[in-house]
């Protein structure tokens, strides 16, 4: 049975977008606005509505705590509200000054993503207010997004029909044409579906403006895939011996990986690696291999005494989370050490390792400022 039970007519234009917490109910419309009613009564609150917005309100969405609210809108601003007194927590400007058409939070509310109409998707430090990745769809507008159960992926729909799959470190898993005249909605189902090993299984259901719903199964298996240089997984200490083996994926050492999952090597039994077990405990025959080996896991000695010194985050490269020896500034505002950065824009055609955002000049400014303070704290330091 179905009973209406209550109409509210408050707005002045066209509703776009209404949202759920265990308390409120938001609504934000085409009149710039945004309104909170009481589940109680469906009585308006006291400081509703929420004004900052100059042009319609596309989407409103909850934190799952409900302590804070996102609005998006076509004045290119994604805004964080505290829904107890109202106030603004935080303006978000898209960095392309495109419309924002949909904004969703994280489940844990640790990050918040928007999309765009010009088909750029940026994930947000919610605690920070600060941009933390940034990428783009090749046709259509942003309409669409959801976060899997978990966190550790969400989807994006196009004004074209494309849906794409993306990690936590808003890397594209995947993207296909999924409806042929746009998708209107997205959604993962709320409980993953799991094969009693590493792998999650999620169910994704899109829906189009070709008149059809379909349904799809995510799977995403907890192992590291790409360079360790592109983001840490997490402290080498405690990596599990599928982040060893892909560790051993990215410096060409594939060969190795049977062999030291066999022996049940994990990152802290990694780090304590000698000459002397590679061959005598796992007989690694070839000279040249114990050596390439060896330099590789001196390598990641160097990273933990780096990051375990309680070197200032500022002194410490992006690309490759080391101390900076010639740090420069790159035409995204961050700095980087120079031969990272270099290579970086070698193989990543422009792209700024910070944003994703393509970089409007390859050019490398010498930040003499940085290096300075670098090595002041370093003759600090060193005594």
């Amino acid at each position: 049975m179905v009973k209406l039970i209550h109409t509210l007519a408050d707005h002045d234009d066209d509703v776009n977008c209404c949202a759920f917490s265990s308390a409120l109910l938001a609504t934000c419309s085409l009149d710039k606005t945004i309104r909170l009613y009481s589940l109680s009564d469906f009585s308006e609150l006291p400081h509703s509505p929420l004004k900052f917005h100059t042009y319609a309100v596309h989407c409103c969405c909850f934190s799952p705590s409900g302590h804070i609210l996102a609005s998006c809108s076509t004045d290119g601003t994604t805004v964080l509200w505290n829904t107890e007194n109202g106030q603004t927590l935080a303006v978000m400007e898209q960095p392309s000054g495109s419309p924002v058409r949909v904004c969703q939070f994280s489940p844990d509310s640790t990050c918040l993503v928007s999309g765009a109409a010009d088909g750029t998707v940026v994930m947000w430090n919610a605690q920070s207010y600060k941009l933390y990745r940034c990428g783009s769809v090749k046709d259509g507008s942003l309409v669409a997004c959801a976060f899997s159960p978990t966190g550790t992926l969400f989807v994006t729909g196009s004004s074209c029909g494309d849906l794409t799959l993306w990690d936590d470190k808003m890397r594209c898993l995947h993207s296909e044409k999924a409806h042929d005249l746009g998708i209107t909605c997205c959604d993962f189902s709320s409980q993953p579906i799991s094969d009693g090993e590493q792998t999650h299984f999620f169910r994704l259901a899109s829906c189009g403006q070709d008149c059809q719903i379909k349904m799809w199964v995510v799977s995403f298996t907890h192992v590291s895939a790409g360079s360790t240089e592109d983001q840490p997984k997490q402290f080498i200490e405690d990596w599990s011996e599928d982040d060893v083996s892909a560790w051993l994926c990215a410096q060409g050492l594939e060969d190795l990986t049977g062999l030291f999952k066999m022996n049940n090597i994990d990152g802290r039994e990694l780090l304590n690696l000698t000459k002397e077990s590679l061959a005598d405990d796992l007989k690694i025959e070839s000279l040249g291999l114990r050596s390439k080996v060896l330099r590789k896991i001196e390598e990641l000695r160097t990273k933990v005494k780096t990051l375990s010194s309680g070197v200032p985050d500022e002194f410490i490269c992006p690309i490759t989370r080391e101390l900076m020896k010639e740090p420069v500034i790159a035409s995204d505002g961050y700095s980087y050490e120079k031969e990272a950065m270099e290579n970086w824009i070698s193989k990543k055609k422009r792209t700024s390792p910070m944003t994703n955002l393509v970089l409007p000049s390859v050019v490398l400014i010498p930040n003499r400022t940085l290096k300075m303070a670098i090595n002041r704290w370093l003759e600090t330091h060193q005594k």
